[in-house]
């Protein structure tokens, strides 16, 4: 099957406050962003035209931009109103929809006084993150090498370009050794996520999910621990060890992209793709999808 390029498609994007076509959508090669990773983004769904969690999206994206020192041009509301308006311009109905917000090319070297914010947003059919037979099956994870930085080491609580460089290399790596994806541990051997996604175990009918004190608190997350609330399943957040794994019956990750998929395996521990799973699993596509929950 090929690919099509992403520099190469029909359509717009909204750049810097108005939508342009899709091929002129570049930046020069000596922005400070390539050089020095000043980069943040977000990534979101539309559901029958509708982004999901729009709101909070932008404001993530505002907060991530601030912890790298970004005066950030736009406000939430209008970021909100840029998006829909770049959903519906390119004709879309369900959709991946990716905000980015960069440091230009005023400035090159370390110091960034001088250097502009630009923002983009682009909107492309993208189906699920993994087929449907896989989430099914659930997913095969391989235990990462790479870990999640300690917070005061790197901006943890940002939606950082630069901070998925690791993985990059760690999602890269699990598919080369045949898995799906990869478990990162964070910088005390704690369990952390998985490389773009949170993730929860189960036990004795109690989710139990990673403090998240070195990686994103998702979105999607947050609305996993609502639905299991609603169904009176009770969610701790706490520091969890590798070797707890061969102790948790079911297990799932959350994200934007990967919705709410089941998993299978993590290295050597396997996990039933189970009840709780599967509800969830239908829970959150009622939800994004306006059917009642």
């Amino acid at each position: 099957m090929s690919i099509i390029p992403f520099d190469d498609r029909d359509g717009v994007i909204w750049y810097d406050g108005k939508l342009i076509n899709w091929r002129d959508a570049n930046f020069h090669v000596l922005s400070h962003a390539l050089h020095y990773g000043s980069c943040v983004f977000e990534g979101q769904r539309a559901y029958g035209g509708k982004i999901f969690k729009l709101h909070q999206h932008s404001e993530r994206l505002i907060r991530s931009g601030e912890i790298l020192g970004f005066d950030m041009p736009f406000t939430a509301d209008e970021l909100d109103a840029a998006a829909n308006e770049v959903v519906s311009a390119n004709g879309l109905v369900d959709a991946y929809v990716r905000p980015v917000a960069w440091r230009g090319s005023e400035m090159m070297g370390v110091a960034t006084k001088g250097s502009k914010v630009h923002v983009a947003i682009a909107a492309w059919e993208w189906p699920s993150y993994f087929s449907k037979e896989a989430k099914l099956k659930g997913l095969r994870l391989e235990i990462a090498k790479w870990r999640r930085p300690a917070p005061d080491t790197a901006p943890t609580e940002s939606k950082a370009a630069g901070l998925y460089m690791i993985a990059s290399l760690c999602k890269d790596a699990s598919v080369a050794h045949g898995y799906d994806d990869a478990l990162m541990l964070d910088y005390r051997g704690q369990v952390a996520e998985a490389t773009g996604a949170n993730i929860f175990f189960l036990k004795d009918g109690v989710l139990h999910t990673p403090k998240p004190d070195c990686f994103l608190n998702g979105i999607t997350r947050q609305t996993a621990m609502e639905l299991a609330a609603k169904r009176g399943i009770k969610v701790i957040e706490r520091a969890i060890m590798p070797e707890e794994m061969a102790d948790f019956e079911q297990a799932f990750i959350t994200g934007t992209a990967v919705e709410v998929t089941p998993i299978s395996q993590i290295g050597d521990y396997t996990f039933e793709v189970g009840d709780v799973c599967k509800m969830m699993v239908h829970d959150y596509d009622d939800l994004v999808n306006n059917r009642q929950v």
